[in-house]
């Protein structure tokens, strides 16, 4: 399916797209993961609404990175990446968007592939929450901590890919 490609995951403060508080990022060539970074972002609010949700308080990130540099520390792993693997990539891509669009830097090129929908395309699966799918694929997860929920979305892009190989084997 994909040589290589990255899965990512951010976490946001609030509902603003741009207060990314955590980037989550896995790397996989040839069917191996072979890079795992998460890095804590400060963002350009106080307001830590979700943090009840992933646990992340503006104390935790107060000495972290803005996006922009946080961004450029992780942004030489997209190299040569087919897409960018993301559980709802709607809002994955959406928060990306407009980070980019705020503070002008670059993005990758690479197209998104939601592993949501995959999962629903390959094995029927419904709900599709994240914990919902990992659970039925056995992948470890801690959800909303975005290197887990990026290393996630890796491994079901994964095994999208070695149930499509058996099934073209088999048939």
């Amino acid at each position: 399916m994909h040589r290589t490609f990255v899965a990512l995951d951010f976490e946001t403060a609030n509902n603003d797209r741009t207060s990314v508080c955590a980037i989550g990022l896995v790397r996989v060539e040839h069917g191996e993961i072979v890079a795992r970074r998460m890095v804590l972002v400060r963002p350009p609010t106080t307001d830590f609404r979700h943090a009840r949700v992933h646990g992340i308080r503006a104390v935790d990130v107060a000495r972290s990175p803005a996006f922009p540099d946080a961004w450029a520390s992780i942004l030489p792993l997209f190299r040569g990446a087919s897409c960018i693997a993301a559980h709802s990539a709607p809002f994955e891509r959406g928060v990306l968007a407009h980070c980019a669009e705020r503070w002008r830097i670059g993005k990758p090129t690479a197209p998104f592939l939601c592993t949501m929908m995959l999962a629903r395309q390959v094995w029927n699966v419904r709900p599709t929450t994240l914990p919902d799918v990992a659970r039925r694929l056995g992948i470890a997860l801690v959800h909303h901590d975005a290197l887990s929920d990026a290393e996630a979305s890796a491994r079901i892009v994964l095994a999208a890919t070695s149930s499509k190989r058996h099934a073209l084997s088999v048939g």
